[in-house]
């Protein structure tokens, strides 16, 4: 029998699966924190009333299959549905003009690093790299451009640590082999955000210049 978390956590996929794209927490756009609190959350979703339930349902949603968490829309954490692994897989490892100006030359390190391991975990790096300073400003500036995939795990001493894998290796781990040209992959996104904003009246961004066409 289905628990009461089963139930919102099948909710929350099937917005994901409708949208496509579901953010954590939006006061407009669609969002797993809305879904939960019955209504938009203003602030910090950590002191809200049923932040432990919001805070259960986003792990659960992270443990799925059906989707993946990345920096998308307004570089906030959004859930991306398995239907735009492939348009994502592109994206990450195209490594556009807009992915790599301006980025540091740690962030540039921590690239070369995270695509000659396959996969790196920012607390090993950290004690021992004197060369990789600022790790973790580095991971986010590499997370913000989908440069790479990033997840959040919990070390043994409690901390919080993160898991940086190269696309490539996403790719391969979930079978997806042919990729699609990344302007298609950004238009389809990019179209998905337009359709979203439209209907929420909202101004979600994606991290890419927009379309000029």
């Amino acid at each position: 029998m289905a628990t009461s978390i089963d139930v919102i956590v099948n909710k929350a996929l099937d917005e994901l699966a409708s949208y496509g794209l579901l953010l954590k927490s939006d006061p407009k756009l669609p969002s797993v924190t809305t879904l939960v609190a019955g209504g938009p959350v203003r602030g910090s979703w950590w002191s809200h009333p049923k932040g432990h339930l919001i805070f259960r349902v986003l792990g659960a949603l992270e443990d799925r299959e059906e989707a993946t968490v990345v920096k998308l829309i307004s570089g906030k954490d959004t859930f991306i549905h398995r239907r735009l692994f492939p348009a994502l897989a592109s994206i990450g490892t195209a490594r556009q003009g807009w992915q790599m100006k301006g980025l540091s030359a740690a962030g540039r390190r921590l690239l070369d690093l995270v695509y000659q391991q396959g996969a790196v975990r920012t607390d090993s790096l950290e004690p021992s790299s004197k060369k990789l300073k600022g790790i973790g400003e580095a991971a986010r500036e590499l997370e913000a451009v989908l440069l790479v995939r990033g997840e959040n795990v919990h070390t043994s001493s409690g901390k919080h640590a993160k898991v940086l894998e190269s696309w490539e290796r996403w790719a391969v781990r979930l079978g997806y082999k042919d990729r699609i040209p990344a302007e298609d992959a950004m238009s389809e996104i990019t179209e998905l955000m337009e359709s979203l904003n439209t209907r929420f009246q909202a101004k979600g961004k994606l991290p890419w210049p927009p379309s000029r066409g």
